[in-house]
């Protein structure tokens, strides 16, 4: 089944449920400017997010970013939710769902939020809710459905936050603190390689900012800075027919070198063979 609504000013919304050809309705829509949010309902499967597979386990739920290619192996178990940037932009929103830099450009690792029983009988009754607005013909409807998203991604990021942080002591201060530095990070990643650069951002000292992600988040505040760089290398690398060197370019590097030992330290693979044998696994699918 398949919902969408759209409105006078661009603003786009659609759920998919139950909908066997939705890898099909992905390949044919833009993905540049819309976010996502899938939801595992069947058992574990396979998803494929920019020609790597990856398991989507059972009763999950995932938030994926604008322009990220994914595909489904089971796609009727999927429940879809996609919006772009006109119909509700989680940045001029962020006081109201705070999930910018945490659920959306901030968690770099494949942030699979896991659902517990009572959280799957809470989205179950929230997806009705969808689905009974996108079939109510009201003058309002867009403003209904703004509601419901936003109530969605309030649960989400509340989920992700107990699931991530766990009985940390994490202060609304430090939370904001460690979304605006992923937000930074997502913004600047090419230009601005170091913790220091990033702290003066935030009129804190590198210490400040080293401590708090070492508190508080798997990765080092230098590490989320090369995780995010290491993520655009392997897109760029796939995706385009650009050569190393312009790829350091790119991504901020003056010397190719200084780019593949980089490279190669974060991933133990040369760009070149990351390249080669990562189409030839995809072409061999």
């Amino acid at each position: 089944m398949r919902y969408l609504f759209k409105d006078a000013l661009g603003g786009q919304f659609n759920l998919y449920y139950k909908e066997g050809g939705l890898n099909q309705a992905l390949q044919t829509s833009s993905n540049k400017e819309t976010l996502s949010i899938a939801w595992n309902k069947g058992d574990s499967q396979q998803i494929k997010i920019e020609g790597i597979d990856y398991i989507f386990p059972a009763n999950a739920v995932i938030p994926l970013m604008a322009g990220q290619e994914f595909q489904f192996f089971q796609a009727s178990s999927i429940v879809l939710w996609r919006f772009n940037r006109e119909f509700y932009c989680i940045f001029e929103h962020d006081k109201e769902v705070s999930c910018s830099g945490f659920l959306f450009y901030g968690m770099h690792d494949l942030p699979f939020i896991y659902l517990e029983e009572e959280d799957q009988e809470k989205l179950n009754q929230l997806q009705d809710l969808f689905i009974e607005e996108f079939n109510f013909d009201a003058l309002l409807k867009g403003e209904m459905l703004r509601l419901l998203l936003k109530s969605l991604l309030i649960k989400l990021t509340r989920l992700a936050r107990k699931q991530y942080f766990g009985s940390s002591q994490l202060s609304e201060c430090d939370f904001d603190t460690i979304r605006s530095f992923n937000l930074l990070v997502e913004t600047h990643f090419k230009k601005f390689h170091l913790v220091k650069q990033y702290a003066g951002f935030l009129n804190i000292s590198p210490k400040t900012l080293s401590n708090l992600l070492n508190q508080h988040s798997q990765y080092s505040a230098l590490q989320v800075i090369h995780n995010r760089i290491i993520l655009e290398a392997k897109r760029m690398l796939f995706y385009t027919n650009k050569q190393t060197k312009e790829i350091a370019y790119d991504l901020g590097f003056m010397e190719t070198s200084h780019f593949s030992r980089f490279f190669k330290n974060q991933t133990g693979l040369s760009p070149q063979f990351y390249k080669v044998n990562l189409k030839k696994n995809v072409l061999a699918v």
